[in-house]
């Protein structure tokens, strides 16, 4: 895998101070599973009452742990719930020896945790095509039952990096009835980002409590306008999942609460800017905002298809203000376009109006926005009322560096 040299110019500060949640614990350890000492597995210990809820890769090569999510994903049980994570190999595109990996694991937690095997849930993410060394796995899971503790978060968000040049959290505490209840989340990503369904890997927390579908359905619903609305390269990973468990520890219910919804759309839009921030390569954070399309679903068409052109990335990477680009873009998208009611911005400077070059287009203030490392794009399509904002970011060569030798 390639070696990372630094940080993220995109990187937050530091690593937030994520609060405990109830009813959940974590451990690490360094299995080998790729390489040695070097932290590779984290384990989620849930209390009974648990619910879990999970969005998932539609890609039609997903991985065996995001098969077995799938079919745990709404089985009713009042047991402990555990979830199993590695990095360093994919367990993605290994035929029936995957499936008895995911086996073989999840057997060995359920007895290890004292949970059912229905609900031990697993993600494997790294390297595709080689079989994955579960034994290592299974091995070091009387240290990860012993050792779990509920101040373990950070480090379980470190332990399922790959090409990750940080570590991603974040968190929120919204009062319900005048009672406080926590959410917080982790996840990884940072190449083969263009989710379709779900997202890299994400694991969300809260001591809430809630109905198993009343926390499916928001959980669905949030991912359509955070995880999914992102791109780094267009590519979908075969092992993207997303998990949220609540414990229900507060004793708080939060079936229908508005600021409960709004709390966690925070924490999972938070997240999934951090993966875009943490693009291999990236140097810009990049927001397309589209407006006037013929429906949403339409707009967030044309929204994409900016934001995964290598043209219109490699020119933000350039710092140049080529709006020509964008025009394209929206002409190929395949969604409804009038070239003749097309009009652009680049921050707050317009560049287009109206299928033409604006009279007060400054090609020195456009290159000014250009240059700093959060660019924004506004598009009207000048159809309709449909609206769609997105993120990405830029193309460098660092992006090749990485891919080029990842498997080394």
């Amino acid at each position: 895998m390639a070696k990372i040299d630094s940080v993220s110019p995109l990187a937050p500060a530091s690593f937030p101070q994520l609060v405990p949640v109830d009813g959940v614990r974590f451990a690490t350890a360094a299995a080998g599973v790729k390489y040695k000492d070097r932290t590779d597995v984290m384990l989620a210990l849930l209390d009974p009452g648990s619910v879990v809820a999970g969005v998932f890769t539609r890609s039609s090569t997903r991985a065996a742990p995001v098969l077995d999510c799938q079919a745990k994903i709404g089985v009713p049980s009042d047991a402990g719930a555990a979830i199993l994570v590695n990095s360093g190999n994919a367990n993605a595109f290994t035929g029936a020896r995957g499936t008895d990996s995911v086996e073989a694991i999840t057997l060995a937690v359920a007895q290890a945790a004292g949970v059912p095997q229905e609900r031990v849930f697993t993600s494997s993410t790294g390297v595709i095509g080689e079989p994955l060394p579960h034994d290592r796995i299974t091995d070091v899971l009387s240290t990860l039952t012993s050792n779990a503790d509920v101040n373990g978060v950070a480090a379980a968000a470190k332990a399922i990096m790959t090409t990750d040049t940080f570590a991603k959290g974040a968190q929120a505490q919204v009062d319900v009835a005048g009672k406080p209840v926590r959410i917080v989340g982790i996840a990884k990503g940072s190449g083969m980002i263009a989710p379709d369904m779900a997202t890299m890997l994400v694991y969300l927390f809260t001591d809430a409590r809630i109905e198993q579908t009343g926390l499916q359905a928001l959980v669905s619903g949030i991912n359509e306008r955070s995880f999914n609305c992102i791109t780094v390269d267009s590519d979908t990973s075969t092992s993207d999942t997303l998990l949220a468990a609540a414990t229900g520890a507060s004793g708080v219910s939060v079936d229908g609460d508005r600021g409960f919804a709004e709390a966690l759309e925070g924490v999972m839009l938070d997240l999934a800017h951090q993966v875009v921030r943490d693009g291999e390569g990236a140097t810009k954070f990049v927001e397309i905002a589209v407006s006037g399309a013929a429906s949403d679903a339409e707009a967030k068409i044309h929204a994409m298809a900016i934001a995964n052109s290598p043209l219109i990335k490699t020119a933000i990477a350039g710092e140049d203000p080529n709006w020509g680009r964008v025009v394209m873009a929206v002409g190929k998208s395949g969604a409804k376009a009038d070239r003749d009611r097309l009009s652009i911005r680049f921050g707050d400077v317009e560049v287009a109006k109206d299928g033409w070059r604006s009279e007060s287009y400054s090609e020195e203030a456009a290159a000014a926005h250009m240059k700093q490392d959060h660019i924004s794009i506004g598009v009207d399509i000048g159809i309709g009322t449909g609206q769609a904002t997105v993120w990405t970011c830029d193309l460098t060569h660092g992006y090749i560096s990485i891919n080029a030798d990842y498997r080394s």
